[in-house]
C-alpha cells in the first residue's frame, strides 16, 4: 500500500547490451525499437531484472491491499470520512520519514535496507490477513497498519531508487525509467481490480495473504542482488545528513529544476479534486464518470511506458521535460474547456501521457547526475515532492474552484502551471541545454 502514494511516480554496471545493434540488413527491427518500451535493461542484467519483476508484482499485491483497506474501513464505520483518513495516515509518515530513509540509504547498504523493509511491508500485510481471519475489525489497528507501512516505504524507495544506476549503464537509464512507469500504471489499474474481486468473492484476509505471498518476489529480487554500500570519497565515514543533502540540491541547479517542473504540474494544474464535481456539471455524468476521468489519465501513462521506445535515443533531457509539463499543462487548460466526455477524456490521457515522458526523463537526470552517495537524500527529497504535491494541488484546485469556478480552477491551472515553467526556464536557462552524454547536477 505504501508505494501507492509515491505517483506515486523510482558498483557494477553491467556491459553494453548482448543484443545485435539494427543494421540495415534488419529493417524490421528499427521501428519496434523506435516505438515500443526498450526491454535491453531487462535482457542485459538478470539482477535488473529480477528487481523490476519482484517490485512488478509486489506493486500489484500492494494495489490488492489498498483497496482491501479502504473497503474494510468502510465496512466497519460506514463512513467516508473514515476512508478518507486511510490516505492521511499513508501520507503524514511518508513525507515525514521520506528525507530521513534517503540518508540511511546513504549510509548502510541499500541492498540490506531494501531487504528488511520489504519484509516488514510483508510481515504487516500477513498481520493484516490474521486480524480479518480473527474477527478483529478495529479501524484504530488498520490505521496503525497503514502508517508503518507507509514507514516501510520511506525506507524502501530510496534505497530501492539508489540501486539501478549502479545495475545499468548511463545510456540505459531512460528505458530503466519507463520500464518503471509501466509497473506503477499496470499495479495501478491491475491491483484495484483484482483486490475488488478476491475481497469479495473470498474476503479480506485473501488479499492480504495474497499481498504477503506477492512480496516474496521482491524478498527474493533483493535477496540475489549483490551488496549495494554507497560509493564515498576515500576518508569519508559516518552518517549521511539531511541537510548535506539539502545543501547539495540549493547548488545543482539543473536537479533543482527536476522538481520545480514537476511540482509546477502537480501544484498548480492538479484537476483530480474536482472530478466528482465536473462529472455531473460538465458532462452530467455520475460516479460512473468520475471512475473513467480518474482512470483516463492512468490510460495515457501506460501508452506512454508502453510505447516508449524513442526516449532512449533523446540527449536533451531538460528540454524534453520542459516541453512534457507544458504539454501536461495545456492538455489540462484545454481539458476544462471541453463540455464532451471522450473528448475529456481523450486530453487527460494526453496529459497522463506527458507526465510520464516526464517521470522518465525527470528521474533519469536525477540518477545520472547526482554522485552515488547523495542518491539516496535526493531520492528521500522525490518521495515528499511526489506525495506531497498532488495533495497540496487539490487544494488549491478545491479553493480556486469554490472561490472562482471549475472553469476558472482546471483551465486557470493549466496555463499558470506554463507561465511558472516558462518563468523557472527564463531564470535557469541550463536546462534547456542539459545533455545527457555530459550530465551535470
Amino acid at each position: 500500500m505504501f508505494e501507492l502514494v509515491i505517483h506515486g511516480r523510482l558498483s557494477s554496471a553491467v556491459t553494453a547490451t548482448t543484443s545485435p545493434t539494427p543494421s540495415d540488413d534488419a529493417p524490421d527491427e528499427r521501428p519496434r525499437r523506435r516505438v515500443l518500451a526498450d526491454l535491453t535493461p531487462l535482457r542485459t542484467s538478470p539482477d535488473y531484472r529480477r528487481l523490476w519483476c519482484g517490485n512488478t508484482i509486489s506493486w500489484i499485491g500492494q494495489a490488492m491491499t489498498a483497496l482491501a483497506i479502504s473497503l474494510q474501513v468502510y465496512d466497519i464505520t460506514g463512513s467516508s470520512f473514515s476512508v478518507g483518513l486511510v490516505g492521511l495516515f499513508s501520507l503524514v509518515p511518508l513525507v515525514a520519514f521520506g528525507l530521513y530513509g534517503g540518508a540511511i540509504a546513504d549510509t548502510v547498504d541499500r541492498r540490506k535496507l531494501g531487504l528488511y523493509s520489504s519484509a516488514g511491508a510483508a510481515a504487516l500485510s500477513v498481520a493484516l490477513a490474521a486480524a480479518a481471519l480473527l474477527d478483529y475489525h478495529r479501524v484504530w489497528f488498520l490505521y496503525a497498519v497503514v502508517a508503518l507501512q507507509s514507514v516501510c516505504g520511506a525506507l524502501n524507495s530510496p534505497a530501492r531508487s539508489a540501486m539501478i544506476p549502479r545495475l545499468l549503464p548511463p545510456e540505459q537509464l531512460p528505458a530503466a525509467n519507463a520500464l518503471t512507469s509501466l509497473t506503477m500504471t499496470s499495479g495501478a489499474t491491475l491491483g484495484p481490480m483484482a483486490g475488488g474481486l478476491i475481497a469479495g468473492w473470498w474476503g479480506y484476509q485473501a488479499a492480504y495473504l495474497i499481498d504477503a505471498v506477492a512480496f516474496s518476489a521482491a524478498l527474493y529480487a533483493m535477496w540475489r542482488l549483490p551488496s549495494m554500500r554507497p560509493e564515498r570519497e576515500e576518508g569519508k565515514r559516518g552518517r549521511a545528513s539531511v541537510l548535506d543533502g539539502l545543501r547539495f540540491l540549493g547548488s545543482r541547479p539543473n536537479v533543482r529544476m527536476t522538481f520545480f517542473s514537476d511540482l509546477c504540474a502537480m501544484v498548480l494544474a492538479q484537476p483530480k479534486a474536482l472530478f466528482p464535481a465536473v462529472a455531473g456539471l460538465w458532462f452530467g455524468g455520475d460516479a460512473r464518470t468520475v471512475g473513467l476521468l480518474v482512470a483516463a489519465p492512468a490510460v495515457g501513462a501506460l501508452l506512454g511506458g508502453l510505447f516508449s521506445g524513442w526516449q532512449g535515443r533523446i540527449r536533451r533531457h531538460g528540454l524534453a521535460i520542459l516541453l512534457a509539463v507544458a504539454a501536461w499543462g495545456l492538455a489540462i487548460a484545454v481539458f476544462g474547456l471541453t463540455r464532451n466526455l471522450w473528448l475529456g477524456l481523450f486530453f487527460l490521457a494526453l496529459a497522463g501521457w506527458a507526465d510520464t515522458i516526464s517521470m522518465v526523463f525527470r528521474t533519469t537526470m536525477l540518477q545520472a547526475a547526482t554522485p552515488d552517495e547523495m542518491r539516496g537524500r535526493l531520492q528521500g527529497v522525490f518521495i515528499v515532492v511526489v506525495a506531497g504535491g498532488p495533495r497540496l494541488g487539490d487544494f488549491l484546485a478545491g479553493t480556486a474552484a469554490d472561490l472562482t469556478s471549475p472553469t476558472a480552477a482546471v483551465t486557470g491551472g493549466g496555463l499558470a502551471c506554463v507561465a511558472a515553467l516558462a518563468l523557472l526556464t527564463a531564470r535557469w536557462p541550463g536546462f534547456a541545454r542539459y545533455d545527457a552524454r555530459k550530465p551535470e547536477a
